[in-house]
């Protein structure tokens, strides 16, 4: 399903098994945005895939509770922090490399590896909200605000600027509102 131009680091990746990762993008109807990991940072290749072609889902929120293979110092941060975060009442889950790491088997963590975490906020989350969320992470921790247009930084939320950057599916933006996406 590779269109012809791609590297052919994606299509070795592939081969060895390894899974896509949902990625933010607008698709057609039936199709999924994905990206494929490389071995590098400056590796990360985005596609789309037919829905009907996906054979297994993991979601972050089923990483929570995982142990990974390894003892990497955002794991260790991830198993101090469950208690706490099942705490706030909202849904979270585990991104970035540690949750491609935890889902898939694949080594994707080294030593200075962060943790990213997502938190589901279906409903507006005021910014005294985020800053107590935000005082309950470590440092080397980030936490992104899944709302339902997109996604935003949870330090840049807790912060002071009146504007905060929203990844969305059609592109960034900066907006005074993630759940209300005014300009």
């Amino acid at each position: 399903m590779l269109p012809a131009d791609a590297p052919a680091w994606v299509a070795s990746a592939l081969a060895d098994g390894q899974p896509v990762v949902v990625r933010r993008a607008l698709v057609a109807a039936g199709q999924v945005a994905v990206g494929v990991r490389g071995i590098r940072r400056d590796q990360r290749y985005g596609t789309c895939m037919p829905v009907a072609a996906v054979s297994r889902q993991v979601s972050p929120e089923a990483l929570t509770h995982c142990t990974g293979q390894q003892d990497w110092p955002a794991l260790q941060a991830l198993y101090r922090l469950r208690g706490r975060l099942d705490d706030v009442g909202l849904a979270w889950g585990v991104s970035g490399s540690a949750g491609f790491e935890l889902a898939s088997g694949f080594a994707a963590l080294h030593a200075g590896s962060d943790l990213d975490l997502i938190l589901r906020t279906p409903t507006p989350l005021s910014r005294g909200a985020a800053r107590e969320i935000l005082g309950l992470l470590e440092p080397g921790v980030d936490m992104q605000l899944q709302t339902p247009d997109g996604a935003v930084a949870l330090r840049e939320w807790a912060g002071g600027s009146r504007k905060v950057l929203l990844k969305a599916a059609d592109g960034a933006r900066l907006v005074n509102d993630p759940w209300g996406v005014a300009a």
